[in-house]
């Protein structure tokens, strides 16, 4: 259970009648909840719990009433931030401690969580090097680091060490390592920049100023360094509200600069860094190139002979061939190898091994081999000079450095989908005050940051929302293309909502701020896709562990081709001879085999790249989701991404998933003719009624009402009585206004009245015959009763074979039939229906061409969802299933061995979405839902399923290819250089390795960046290959069960189901809760 959750069951208990206070645990998995027992009772509060998804029990009351100012025991009374116990206020105020289990995995208990830009890093190697060491410091309870991202994510115990201890920690390890801070107003705290202080007194008045202004938690302020930090309630003050607090007082204050995830997004000073480094080693590997191009031609005239004879030398032993390469080495040894040493010297200091140790044995071991060479030829006074290896270094650095500046310019590319998210984001908001009318008074430009919930923002054509809101006035299109993948611009009106970082098209708006700051859509969205790109798939890790192993593995494989040519060398020199192009006779035996020796040995640390493997799976993975967000889906990281493509069964919640989630009017029969009372009269008198229930049912009729209507006021309704699970009864007037604008068409005159969808057949049931004639008053006062069958009996009418034939046909389809009598006279049957989505027939066709088992569950009767299921082509359902029931479904799915994924919406399915292998959540659902889900899909379209499936197939694909590119590379690379192909004639000079070394880290970051070619199948790609093929069900072809009891319904359907995986499904030591359910 997560804080979201704690959040979710405080805030719905803290919302029922009698609850006061509400105090869940997330530690214990226990809650205390402060209530009046006259109002509610203990099973109520546990029924209440049990119904958002969570197993409930009751304990003991730990403050009986009639006890004051007790408190609570320590661990049943602890807030899920810490709060401290309450007391009890009064004798009849009860304390009731509930313990509460939920499915998802329990966080640790009093720890925190930070981030880190972690700079320095080249490869997996350094990934395994910081998790492994910051593990092992006390206090800190995990690690995870992204090599792409540059960022550690660290759950530390803060009693024990803090963020600069850790920031110390990874420092020491040889890599930069800094707090991540997202902005200056988050979670109620605000960081600010005070000037105009001179003394002491200064800082306590604005510290008192601050502790009296109600909202205002806590407030430090810092003379020597003119900050301040302030911690406050955002629904009491907001931060302008403290800022013109502490400019009354006569000082200035702006918000802290922080650094935002764009700059942390920015490879622009890698880029810069290696770009310089590429240009100063090539500024010396240029020449070298040139006289080793030199050397070859000149080796070649001499037919046998060496370039470097006596004749060329400046000293005994020292040629000027060598004294060039040692004056062209030495620069680049020292000042381009200087980022190589320090980095390979604090890596081995702490017993690991990394690329850039690689790196520095390579050219080390070729610079110091020439210099020993040299230094002995020349105390020998040697007639030639020897062949060296100083030509190694300048070309290793030059391909290095090409390799990793490519390389950071491709890793800037993956990272584009986030950094144009980031872009969206406005700067500045023009806040207004309104008068009368809505008239603007004043307005005021201000930081974005500086918005508060409740104010009104202006926002002009072609200028960006800078939060999310409702329309208060004006109409415009927006382009929510960006974030919601819908390339259409949107009508706003009053009443719309808007997201922030949407672009207003034409039209000037007023928009009332709902949610600020790192509240808004585009704020989640941003951090939901940074952290799945911070995430590590499950083949990542696998990756890291190798690429700790990788390194070693290559020193001893170099060491162990250096002897093993130095024996060959020895014992057999004609195999050297025969081979080792270039042969020189007048070079000595020792010479050449040492050379060949040093050269395999120095090629194979050159060759080897663990880097390529370190990236095969974080690139990919930020891409995909990149493209994924670009679409609409956002994926919580790489492990949803890559257990996608493995799903084998769906399950579906069926309100507000399959359906719209809202009831609404879908058809209505007239039970009377025009001249009795006019269509749009029976609406007013209708609407008028329904205006004053509470009922679902009762509130999408008088919508329906207004909207046929075309007004937002109704007649008066008295006398008004509402029966439960039967109808109401009122008496309604004053709806003659309403009748006042005539309907368009020629309907109005129309006998017969016939509304769009009405067949001509049904519209008048009844015999005008049979009614008698009642003639109309000026200002006329209707009894209204609305309801079933056996409200319309209670009250003495009739309901005719042809109306019940009616209701029962629309009953056998899901819907729910509402009779209406006016003045004791039956004159219109509403059919009242959750309605179908208009792409899930299509989505779940789709899903099962793809070889995937659909389920529907939910808990609607079963009526009602074996017809939604007929409509959409779903043959399994589940109805009548209690939230916690959602979970068993999945676990004993799990326990098959299937791989399942859950769609849902609400609260009650994000226990289940927390459990399924992968959780999809609805963007349009609640908050609960989307927080405990792995994908959310913005759109609100279940197509987005269907396309998440695609991409993530399309991700893993190219993860795959990644990984064999690495290790074809590594497993042909390493054998090359190591002289094993040399029969074949195929040996390689140690610079050839660097170059296929490099090559290797940018083709496997580039082959990640092909993903962003993905384009997701349009809808009428799908329409196409579902044409004639998609049908509605029949009722026999759906088997549905009910709760927990797996017995079909169906006995033919039964047999039929027998040899599937659908089965015979059994959940035993819970049939008493099904048994309830049934």
């Amino acid at each position: 259970m997560d804080r979201a959750l704690v959040r979710s069951i405080e805030g719905n208990l803290s919302e029922r009648a009698g609850v006061s206070c509400v105090r869940v645990s997330l530690a214990e998995e226990k809650g205390t909840v402060l209530y009046d027992p006259d109002l509610t009772s203990p099973e109520e509060l546990r029924a209440a719990i049990e119904d958002m998804g969570f197993h409930a029990s009751l304990t003991e009351l730990s403050c009986p009433a009639g006890r004051q100012n007790q408190q609570v025991p320590s661990g049943e009374n602890t807030g899920a931030h810490g709060s401290s116990s309450q007391a009890c206020p009064s004798p009849s105020e009860t304390f009731q401690p509930i313990t509460v289990n939920s499915s998802p995995a329990r966080q640790e208990a009093g720890t925190q969580k930070c981030f880190f830009r972690v700079t320095g890093m080249t490869c997996a190697s350094c990934v395994a090097n910081i998790e492994r060491n910051l593990q092992k410091q006390t206090g800190i309870v995990s690690v995870l680091v992204a090599l792409m991202a540059g960022q550690a994510e660290v759950r530390y115990d803060p009693q024990v060490l803090n963020t600069a201890e850790i920031a110390q920690f990874i420092r020491a390890l040889g890599f930069g390592a800094e707090l991540i801070k997202d902005g200056a107003v988050t979670d109620g705290k605000l960081d600010l920049v005070v000037t105009g202080m001179t003394c002491t007194s200064c800082v306590h008045s604005i510290e008192a100023r601050l502790a009296s202004t109600k909202g205002v938690l806590e407030a430090s302020v810092a003379l020597a360094t003119s900050k301040a930090h302030i911690k406050f309630d955002p629904e009491v003050v907001g931060p302008r509200d403290i800022i013109r607090i502490i400019e009354g007082l006569g000082f200035s204050a702006a918000l802290m600069e922080r650094e935002g995830i764009s700059s942390r997004l920015d490879h622009q000073g890698e880029i810069r860094e290696w770009r310089n480094s590429f240009l100063f080693s090539l500024m010396f590997g240029l020449p070298v190139m040139g006289l080793m191009i030199y050397m070859m031609v000149m080796d070649s005239q001499h037919q046998g002979g060496s370039s470097m004879h006596q004749g060329q030398n400046v000293l005994p032993g020292l040629s000027i061939l060598n004294l060039a390469f040692f004056l062209l080495c030495t620069p680049v040894q020292i000042f381009g190898g200087r980022y190589f040493y320090i980095q390979a010297y604090k890596s081995l200091r702490h017993g690991v091994a990394n690329m850039d140790v690689l790196i520095v044995l390579a050219t080390s071991i070729a610079y110091a081999y020439s210099c020993v060479m040299l230094l002995v030829a020349m105390a020998e006074r040697a007639e030639h000079s020897p062949v060296t290896f100083f030509d190694t270094p300048p070309m290793l650095f030059v391909f290095i450095a090409l390799g990793r500046w490519l390389e950071h310019v491709a890793k800037s590319k993956t990272s584009e989908a986030l950094a144009k998210l980031m872009s969206l984001q406005a700067t500045d908001a023009t806040v207004v005050t309104l008068g009368t009318g809505n008239s603007i008074l004043s307005e005021e430009q201000v930081s974005v940051d500086l918005v508060q919930r409740g104010d009104i923002v202006k926002v002009v054509p072609g200028g960006k929302f800078p939060v999310d809101g409702k329309v208060i006035e004006g109409t415009s299109m927006a382009d929510e293309s960006l974030i919601t993948g819908e390339p259409m611009p949107v009508t706003k009106k009053p009443g719309s909502t808007v997201i922030a970082g949407s672009v207003n098209a034409h039209g000037s708006l007023l928009v009332q701020a709902t949610h600020v700051g790192a509240d808004t859509t585009l704020c989640q969205i941003v951090k939901l896709v940074e952290e799945a790109q911070t995430s590590k798939a499950p083949i990542q890790q696998f990756a890291d562990r190798l690429s700790g192993y990788f390194i070693p593995f290559i020193v001893a494989v170099s060491v162990l081709t250096l002897v093993v040519w130095l024996l060959i060398g020895f014992l057999d020199f004609g195999v050297v001879e025969k081979y080792y192009p270039g042969f020189d006779p007048t070079i000595s035996r020792t010479d050449v085999v040492i050379r060949f020796a040093f050269q395999a040995s120095i090629t194979v640390l050159s060759i080897a790249c663990p880097c390529s493997l370190g990236l095969a799976t974080p690139t990919a993975v930020m891409v995909g989701t990149g493209v994924g967000a670009r679409n609409g889906i956002l994926i919580k990281g790489g492990e949803p991404l890559e257990m996608a493509h493995k799903i084998q069964v769906v399950m579906f919640d069926k309100t507000g998933t399959i359906t719209e989630g809202a009831p609404r009017v879908t058809r209505v029969l007239v039970l009377w003719g025009h001249r009795r009372l006019p269509l749009r009269e029976v609406l007013a008198v209708l609407g008028t009624a329904e205006a004053s229930s509470e009922h679902p049912l009762g509130v999408a009729v008088a919508k329906y009402c207004k909207e046929e209507l075309e007004t937002d006021t109704l007649g008066y309704c008295t006398d008004f009585q509402a029966v439960p699970g039967c109808g109401i009864s009122c008496r309604v007037s004053n709806v003659t206004a309403l009748l006042q604008v005539e309907p368009k068409g020629s309907e109005a005159q129309s006998p017969h009245v016939l509304l769009p969808g009405v067949p001509e057949d049904e519209s008048c049931l009844v015999d005008m015959a049979e009614l008698h004639a009642a003639g109309p008053s000026s200002n006329p006062s209707y009894s209204v009763l609305i309801g079933n069958r056996e409200w319309m009996r209670r009250n003495g009418l009739q309901v005719t074979a042809d109306v019940e034939d009616a209701m029962s046909s629309h009953e056998s389809k899901g819907q729910t039939a509402i009779l209406v009598a006016i003045d004791g006279v039956l004159c219109a049957m509403l059919a009242v229906a959750d309605t179908v989505k208009a792409e899930s027939a299509l989505a779940i066709h789709t899903l099962n061409s793809m070889g995937i088992d659909v389920v529907m569950i939910t808990g609607d009767n079963r009526k009602t969802a074996k017809a939604i299921a007929a409509q959409v082509g779903i043959r399994k359902v589940f109805s009548e299933v209690l939230p916690s029931h959602k979970v068993a479904k999945v676990k004993e799915l799990q326990e098959r061995g299937w791989k399942v994924a859950m769609v849902g919406d609400g609260i009650n399915d994000s226990p289940a979405l927390a459990q399924a292998d992968m959780g999809i959540a609805i963007g349009t659902g609640t908050d609960v839902a989307i927080e405990a889900a792995d994908v959310v899909l913005i759109r609100n379209d279940l197509l987005d399923v269907v396309a998440s499936i695609e991409l993530s197939k399309k991700t893993v694909q190219r993860i795959r290819i990644n990984f064999v590119f690495a290790l074809i590379y590594n497993l042909l690379g390493i054998p090359i250089a190591a002289g094993v192909f040399m029969p074949i004639g195929l040996v390689l000079q140690p610079w050839m390795g660097s170059a296929a070394m490099a090559a290797s880290s940018v083709s496997v970051v580039l082959s990640s960046l092909l993903l962003k070619l993905y384009k997701k199948t349009s809808v009428e790609h799908y329409e196409m290959l579902a044409q004639g093929r998609m049908k509605t069900l029949s009722p026999s072809q759906i088997s549905t069960h009910v709760g927990l009891d797996d017995r079909s319904l169906s006995s033919t359907l039964s047999r039929r189901c027998s040899a599937s995986p659908w089965g015979h499904w059994s959940l035993r030591g819970i049939m008493k809760e099904a048994d309830l359910v049934v």
